[in-house]
């Protein structure tokens, strides 16, 4: 061990040694407070007790800062330490520290500043605590409480400078060098994902049904669940992506009923209905028009439950063609899902409905068997038809049990439109109180969506009316962006084959990006026109912004193009000009972002995020020169550091567009 490594191991050990004496000191009050009341001990040494607590978790917290900054020049620190967790770690010391009696009753308020000359980051405590000691008969005003929360506030290595301002807000300033050592950690390893606990997590995405074209109401449960399920895996999740499609049901019966009678040798012959959306059009219309033909239908739904071979080896056919139609939509958009439909759970509907009758939860309704949730409100669930069929409620309650009993899950992810809000809050609530779901345990989540409009502001429609199919939509886009390309004579400097590249870039790219930045919970209004656009917040804009700072190295030449490691373990990062300092800051910012999404899981967040960094790496290279040329276009000089700001810029956004789903390209 050299003699640095010495140094920090005692520093190590000497906070380590103060954790336990006031670990010690701590159950010392415990153990020997008064109860009484009117001892006027108590009151002094419950105060005590909150600073000791949040003396200990400071501490705990300055440990793991020391190992990072200790680190940050070797290949254990990663650059991911989350900014606004930090200082809520600081503030919240400092505020029992300086307010014990009204601590607890305050929780820490941390904002990004809105201006650079207030600072980087906000406390805005002090009115509400301002308020609290009144209650006490405490009159102090928001600035000299202000004051004393800085005043309380511990020693960071990220922190160059607070200050109170204004009516009682404590800025506070980041430290540059602390910025420098985040960005070359970023260099070095990679962008590393926030650390959080592992969990197995299945996300329920798609679900389109058998039989039927995915349509543009398929769009956003695809495209949002396969960002969350990216964004889940980039944090290291085991994830499974689950197509619970709706391949079982009365509608089969119909279907194999038309399908036996129109081919009947279809199982020696393969029979040509590539076009399942007519095909089922057709049978629905025999079986609302045609009484005998609809009683041979429910024959065959008998039939096909009741395991009939000839009826599954329909049922089979007919399955087969449409996942075939389906896997070209998501090879399109590069979705991956392993598909478990409804029939999956057959057998477990029929354990779950045991299992909810021996245990006394089902009821009785005008022939149905019914389940409430927890508190008996709202909606029941329809467990058991009057006809004595199954429902969808019954096979999500057969679902959430095998995924959370037999899969192993820890968290259950359902992508649907918010319509369905209202049936999976009872679905969690008839799965809590039949103790199936434990939330001790188990996290799960109804990610829900608004529909998509057309540019009338209607629901999007063909122009006939018809529901927009999604493979036309696809194409559209496809015909949009290749029509862009062109207009921007893209066409004379890239190769056929880039073209083509950059043409589905460009169309899958400008879909995704237009859905994933809407907050999903509101509608947004589809429009090619405005996603197309390569000024403002469009997949356009980032992917040519992308392009054009990855060119930036490559144009430098040298080892910068043909190797930059080298540059990055001989260069030092000082973030002198304010713009290198602002971009920088923003940059910071992504671990944050990471981990708000892992809260409330909306991927506009992260658009955001992206369309900032884009917006703040223009303003950087408008003002602040990489490589400078002489009039002959010869290289003179090259600012290693902004390169190296580049660098790591294009490899944020390059994990951001990982996430959303976006194919960055080298040339477009």
């Amino acid at each position: 061990m050299d003699t640095d490594n010495r140094a920090e191991f005692r520093r190590f050990k000497k906070v380590e040694h103060e954790i336990r004496i006031l670990q010690t000191a701590m159950e010392n009050i415990r153990n020997n407070i008064d109860l009484d009341e009117n001892n006027g001990e108590l009151a002094k040494l419950q105060i005590e007790n909150v600073k000791l607590k949040h003396r200990l978790d400071i501490l705990k917290s300055a440990i793991e800062a020391e190992r990072k900054q200790t680190s940050k020049g070797s290949s254990n620190y990663t650059g991911t330490i989350s900014i606004l967790d930090h200082l809520n770690e600081l503030f919240t010391h400092a505020i029992a520290t300086a307010f014990p009696q009204v601590s607890k009753d305050v929780p820490t308020v941390i904002t990004v500043s809105s201006s650079a000359k207030f600072g980087d980051y906000q406390c805005n405590n002090a009115m509400q605590i301002v308020q609290k000691l009144k209650m006490l008969d405490v009159k102090l005003n928001p600035r000299e409480v202000a004051t004393k929360i800085m005043e309380a506030l511990p020693k960071s290595h990220i922190i160059s400078k607070s200050e109170v301002a204004g009516a009682g807000f404590v800025n506070v300033f980041l430290d540059k060098s602390f910025g420098a050592s985040a960005i070359m950690a970023i260099l070095k390893n990679g962008v590393q994902p926030p650390t959080c606990e592992k969990k197995r997590v299945i996300v329920d995405f798609s679900s389109p049904n058998i039989a039927k074209e995915m349509h543009v109401g398929h769009l956003r449960s695809t495209i949002i669940g396969d960002s969350i399920s990216r964004f889940l895996e980039y944090l290291g999740h085991d994830v499974l992506r689950l197509n619970h499609v709706g391949d079982w049901g009365t509608q089969f019966g119909m279907l194999i009923a038309h399908l036996q009678e129109r081919f009947p040798d279809y199982q020696n012959v393969s029979p040509p209905i590539g076009d399942l959306q007519a095909f089922y059009k057709e049978s629905k219309a025999r079986f609302d028009s045609d009484e005998p033909f609809k009683k041979r239908a429910y024959a065959c739904v008998v039939k096909l439950q009741s395991g009939d071979n000839e009826s599954l080896k329909a049922w089979k056919l007919i399955c087969d063609v449409s996942r075939k139609e389906f896997q070209k939509v998501y090879d399109r958009l590069d979705v991956k899902l392993i598909e478990r439909g409804e029939s999956f759970y057959q057998e477990g509907m029929e354990e779950i409905v045991k299992e909810l009758a021996d245990s006394g939860f089902l009821e009785e309704d005008d022939g149905r068997k019914i389940m409430w949730g927890e508190n008996k409100e709202g909606i029941p669930l329809t467990v058991i038809k009057s006809d004595g069929g199954f429902t969808y409620d019954t096979s999500d309650m057969a679902a959430i049990k095998q995924r959370l009993h037999e899969e192993k899950a820890d968290w259950v992810i359902y992508v649907t439109d918010a319509g369905q809000a209202t049936h999976f809050q009872t679905i969690f609530s008839c799965a809590r109180r039949a103790k199936i779901l434990n939330p001790s345990l188990h996290r799960v989540d109804h990610v829900g969506f608004g529909v998509v409009l057309g540019e009338d502001g209607k629901k999007f429609k063909t122009r006939s009316g018809d529901t927009v199919k999604l493979t036309e939509l696809l194409d559209e886009g496809l015909k949009r962006s290749l029509d862009k390309l062109v207009e921007k004579e893209r066409d004379k400097v890239l190769s056929q084959e880039e073209m083509k590249l950059a043409q589905e870039s460009v169309a899958n790219g400008c879909i995704k990006y237009a859905d994933l930045s809407h907050n999903r919970n509101n509608e947004y209004i589809f429009s090619f026109d405005k996603m197309l656009e390569d000024k403002g917040n469009t997949a356009v804009y980032l992917l040519y912004a992308y392009t054009r700072i990855r060119s930036i190295a490559r144009n430098c030449g040298g080892d910068f193009a043909n190797n930059i490691e080298k540059v990055i373990n001989s260069t030092e990062l000082t973030l002198e000009h304010e713009k290198e300092w602002k971009l920088c800051k923003v940059l910071l910012r992504f671990t944050d972002v990471m981990k708000l999404i892992t809260k409330n899981l909306c991927l506009h967040h992260l658009c955001e995020f992206v369309y900032e960094v884009s917006t703040t790496f223009t303003e950087f290279y408008d003002s602040c020169y990489c490589l400078e040329k002489n009039k002959q276009g010869e290289i003179v000089k090259i600012n290693a550091g902004r390169v190296l700001l580049c660098e790591a810029t294009s490899r944020i956004l390059g994990k951001c567009f990982d996430i959303l789903g976006l194919k960055p390209l080298q040339k477009i």
